[in-house]
C-alpha cells in the first residue's frame, strides 16, 4: 500500500476519535441497565485476528486481551495468513490455557477448537459460534474416552472446506490430548448413510451427495463421531434408537459436514495434509488419499461411455456431477467433455476472477440471449458454480447457418447479424477459467486447446532462444499474435520461424479420426482451386459427390459457404491454411495415395495423420471441452416495489408508503442519505 498523506491520517484519526465518543456513550447508555446486555455487543477490532478474538469471545469472554490476536499475528509470520497450521497451533495452545483459564478441560478444548475455526472463517461468519455446537466425550466400545463434534445448520455459512477444517481442528485437539479416535459399529455407520439420503430426498438437496460406499468409507475412517442436534420434521427411515446416537430425529449438520464437507472437499483436505500432516501428527488422515481414489473409482463406473471418451492426453474422465441431479427448468448448455461444448481457456479479465468466469459475447447471442451476465452456472470441472461475464478476445462460437454453410463468429454484431439464419451451434467457443479456481479446488490442471496466448509465448520463446528481437519478429507481421493475420502471413511466419500454426488457421483436427481427414482429402481432391494473377483465391468443392466430406469440414470447424446446396466454397485465407495444413498442392490439388492410406493403416486420429503429412507445425486446437448447465433461473425473481409508481424519487420518509413527491411537498422536508 501507497504511504499514507498527512490528511489522509488525520481524516482516519477523526474517525477514531468519534468512534471512541460514541462506543464510550452507549456503554455508559448500557450501564443504566435499560438493556439486555449490560456492556455493547458488538466489539470494535482493528485487524482479523483481532475479529476472532471478538467473534469468540461471545461464548467465552475471558479470551479478550489475553494476547490471543498477537499470537496469531507471530504464527502468520511462521506460516503465512490463512495457513490451517496457524488454526491448528492456536486452538491446542488455547486448549492449554496458555492465555486464560477455563472452569474445566472440555471447555478449553472446546474455545480452542471455536478460535482456530474463527480464524479459518476469517472471524465473519457465525459457524465457530452456531455451527459448531459442542464437543462431547463418549466412551469405545473398549471404555476409553473420544470425540463427538455436534454441529447444526449455520456450518453452511463456513463452506465445504471450513467444515471440513473444523473437524480437522477438532481431531487435532483430541489427538493432543490423547483422547481415543471413534469406533463406529456398523449401525452407526449404515445410519450416517440413511440419515444423509433420507435429508437429500426428503428436505434439501445436497450440492454433492456422496456414493453409500463413499460415506461408509469415510464414517469408519474419521477419528472423531460427527453429531448433531435433530433439526427436521422427520425421523431417519432406518437404524433408529442406537445407544450412541441420541436421537432418531434428521440432523442437518451431519448431512452437511460429512456430504457438502468432508466427501466433496477431500481432495482439497488431503492436498494440504500431504505436505506437512505428518510434522502435526496427522498422519491417520492418510485415509483421505485412499478416499479420493476410491471417489475417481466410483465416478469412472458410474459414467456412461466413458472408455471411449477418455480424454487422449491424459486420464481424465467426464464428469457428470453436475447434471446428476437436475431438475427441470435448468437448461443443459453442454455434456461433459463433449466436443462441441464450452473449450477450456485457462486465465481472467478484468471483469472476471474467482468464481467468476467470462464467456464470448456472441455466444450469449447464438444462445438466443438466454445466459447474460451474473447468469449462474454449474461446470464439469473445476466443479462448483461461476457467475459468468463477457470477453471478447477469447473465441467465439462456430455455427451453422440455415443455408448449409459454416461460420466463426468474432463479434457481438456479427452474432446479431446471423441470429435469425442458426441452424446448429457446432462449437460454443471459449470459457475464460481462473487458475485460481483449479487450485481452490485442488483440481488438477487440464490441457488447454492451442490460442492466441500460447501463440504470444512460443514467439516470446524463440525471442529467447535466437538474437532476434521479439519485437522485430512480431513486426514481421504486424503483430500477428494479437490481431488476425492473413494466411500467408501466418504460414510465412510459420515456416520461416519454425512455430506452430496461427490459432486462427489451426482446426479441430484431433476431433477427427484419420477415415474422416481421409474423406476431406478425398473431396478435395474433387474441387477446384480459383486463383487470380497465380494467388489461390478460393477453393470450390462438390457438396453432394461425397456427403461426409462436408460433414467433416463442419466437425473440424473450417469456415465455408454451400452455394444452392452443390458447391462448398471456402474462401482464400482458409483453403490456404487447410491446403498446407493437409501438405495438398494449390494448383493441382494432387495427393499421395500413400498419405491418404497412411491414416487406416497407422489407426491414428486425425491430430497424428495431419502433423505427418504437414508442411507446417499443427497444435490441438480444440483441448479439453467443459460440460455446463444453468445455475437456478428460478430464483431470478422480479422485485417489485409497494405500490405502482412510475418515476422514484429520493423523496424518503416524508413521502410516505407511495414515496409520493405531494405528500413530501406537504411535509415541507425530505430527510435522505
Amino acid at each position: 500500500m501507497a504511504d499514507t498523506t498527512p490528511e489522509m491520517e488525520a481524516y482516519m484519526d477523526v474517525l477514531d476519535g468519534e468512534l471512541k465518543k460514541a462506543y464510550t456513550l452507549a456503554s455508559c447508555a448500557r450501564k443504566l441497565g435499560l438493556d439486555p446486555e449490560p456492556k455493547v455487543a458488538i466489539p470494535i477490532a482493528k485487524n482479523m485476528a483481532e475479529r476472532v478474538e471478538g467473534l469468540v469471545s461471545v461464548a467465552a469472554p475471558q479470551i479478550i486481551g489475553t494476547g490471543i490476536s498477537k499470537r496469531i499475528a507471530e504464527l502468520e509470520k511462521k506460516y503465512g495468513i490463512l495457513d490451517w497450521r496457524v488454526s491448528l497451533i492456536i486452538a491446542e495452545e488455547i486448549a492449554q490455557e496458555k492465555f486464560c483459564k477455563f472452569k474445566d478441560r472440555l471447555e478449553a478444548m472446546e474455545v480452542g477448537i471455536r478460535v482456530g475455526f474463527a480464524y479459518h472463517t476469517l472471524g465473519t461468519v457465525a459457524s465457530p459460534l452456531e455451527g459448531l455446537t459442542q464437543i462431547k466425550l463418549r466412551k469405545t466400545r473398549q471404555g476409553k474416552e473420544y470425540f463427538a463434534a455436534y454441529f447444526s445448520g449455520p456450518i453452511r455459512s463456513a463452506g465445504g472446506t471450513g467444515a471440513s477444517v473444523s473437524v480437522l481442528i477438532a481431531d487435532y485437539i483430541r489427538q493432543r490430548f490423547g483422547y481415543a479416535a471413534y469406533d463406529p459399529e456398523e449401525r452407526e455407520v449404515e445410519r450416517s448413510v440413511t440419515e444423509l439420503y433420507d435429508y437429500h430426498e426428503r428436505v434439501t438437496n445436497l450440492q454433492y451427495l456422496p456414493s453409500e460406499e463413499e460415506i461408509r468409507f469415510l464414517v469408519r475412517n474419521l477419528p472423531i463421531q460427527i453429531d448433531g442436534d435433530p433439526s427436521e420434521k422427520f425421523d431417519v427411515s432406518n437404524y433408529k434408537d442406537l445407544d450412541r446416537v441420541e436421537t432418531n430425529i434428521i440432523r442437518n449438520g451431519v448431512c452437511l459436514v460429512i456430504g457438502e464437507g468432508i466427501a466433496q472437499k477431500a481432495p482439497k483436505v488431503w492436498k494440504q495434509l500431504s505436505i506437512w500432516g505428518k510434522e502435526f501428527g496427522l498422519e491417520h488422515w492418510a485415509f483421505l488419499k485412499e478416499f479420493v481414489e476410491l471417489q475417481h473409482q466410483i465416478k469412472a463406473k458410474t459414467q456412461v461411455g466413458q472408455a471411449q471418451q477418455k480424454h487422449a492426453a491424459s486420464d481424465l474422465l467426464p464428469d457428470y456431477t453436475y447434471i446428476k441431479d437436475l431438475v427441470a427448468g435448468r437448461p443443459v448448455l453442454a455434456h461433459p467433455m463433449r466436443p462441441g461444448g464450452f473449450r477450456l481457456r485457462y486465465g481472467r479479465s478484468r471483469a472476471t476472477g474467482y468464481s467468476s468466469c467470462a464467456i464470448h459475447p456472441a455466444t450469449m447471442v447464438v444462445l438466443n440471449s438466454y445466459v447474460a451476465v451474473g447468469t449462474q452456472l454449474k461446470l464439469e470441472r473445476p466443479e462448483k458454480a461461476t457467475s459468468l461475464n463477457v470477453c471478447d478476445s477469447i473465441e467465439g462460437p462456430i455455427v451453422l447457418l440455415q443455408d448449409g454453410s459454416v461460420m466463426q463468429l468474432h463479434s457481438y454484431s456479427e452474432a446479431k447479424a446471423v441470429a435469425q439464419n442458426l441452424k446448429e451451434i457446432i462449437y460454443l467457443g471459449d470459457i475464460l477459467v481462473n487458475y485460481g479456481d483449479f487450485f481452490n479446488r485442488a483440481h488438477k490442471l487440464v490441457p488447454p486447446g492451442y490460442c492466441d496466448h500460447f501463440g504470444t509465448i512460443d514467439v516470446e520463446k524463440l525471442s529467447e532462444l535466437t538474437d532476434i528481437p521479439v519485437t522485430v519478429i512480431q513486426a514481421i507481421m504486424k503483430n500477428p499474435w494479437r490481431d488476425f493475420p492473413s494466411a500467408g502471413e501466418a504460414l510465412q511466419l510459420s515456416t520461416s520461424l519454425a512455430i506452430p500454426l496461427h490459432p486462427s488457421y489451426t482446426y479441430f483436427w484431433k476431433l477427427l479420426t484419420g477415415t474422416e481427414v481421409k474423406a476431406l482429402i478425398e473431396l478435395i481432391a474433387k474441387g477446384q482451386a480459383i486463383e487470380e494473377q497465380g494467388v489461390l483465391k478460393k477453393l470450390i468443392l462438390p457438396a453432394r459427390e461425397l456427403p461426409e466430406g462436408k460433414l467433416t469440414l463442419e466437425k473440424a470447424g473450417i469456415p465455408h459457404t454451400l452455394v444452392n446446396t452443390e458447391f462448398i466454397v471456402i474462401d482464400e485465407n482458409h483453403a490456404l491454411a487447410v491446403l498446407a495444413s493437409l501438405n495438398i498442392d494449390p494448383r493441382t490439388l494432387a495427393i499421395e495415395e500413400a498419405l491418404v492410406e497412411l491414416a487406416q493403416a497407422n489407426g491414428t486420429d486425425g491430430l497424428q495423420y495431419v502433423t505427418l503429412r504437414s508442411s507446417v507445425k499443427i497444435r490441438d486446437r480444440a483441448g479439453v471441452f467443459i460440460g455446463a448447465r444453468m445455475g437456478r433461473p428460478e430464483k431470478a425473481k422480479m422485485r417489485q416495489l409497494t405500490g405502482s409508481p412510475h418515476v422514484l424519487f429520493p423523496v424518503g420518509e416524508q413521502g410516505g408508503r407511495m414515496r409520493s413527491v405531494q405528500a413530501a411537498l406537504a411535509a415541507g422536508k425530505v430527510d435522505a442519505e
